[in-house]
């Protein structure tokens, strides 16, 4: 049997909140007229990204928690040049979002750095540094 990996699903306790910060990062989600707690987004290549409130998934996850302290997941964003890292790393944080780490240079040839999105997931912004 081959499994094809498609869908993320993200839980997060506020949709309103969830889908304003995935906007800000050029992600459109439609909220689901049937269960206004479940909403989705496809991307390029076939990948669709779910956002599920709490309410709508925890029953179907018995024992299920919040999970407490750091980030345990990452969502990658690569933008096209350096200083779009950091263009959008400030225009996230002086809105209020989390910054976990300031743009950097990574050593392996990248622009970095991390925000929180509402929920406490990490989300990185990345763009390759030029050659020299």
């Amino acid at each position: 049997m081959d499994l094809t990996m498609n869908t993320i699903d993200i839980v997060v306790s506020d949709m309103d909140a969830a889908i304003a910060f995935y906007r800000r990062l050029g992600l459109e989600f439609k909220v689901d007229s049937a269960y206004p707690d479940h909403a989705g987004c496809d991307l390029p290549g076939g990948l669709h990204i779910m956002l599920d409130t709490e309410a709508f998934r925890v029953p179907t996850l018995p024992g299920w928690t919040r999970p407490s302290g750091g980030a345990r997941n990452f969502l990658a964003f690569q933008a096209a040049a350096p200083e779009e890292v950091d263009a959008k790393y400030a225009e996230l944080t002086e809105a209020g979002y989390t910054g976990v780490k300031e743009p950097w240079d990574a050593f392996w040839g990248m622009r970095y750095a991390t925000v929180l999105d509402p929920d406490g997931n990490g989300i990185d912004l990345y763009a390759t540094l030029p050659a020299g």
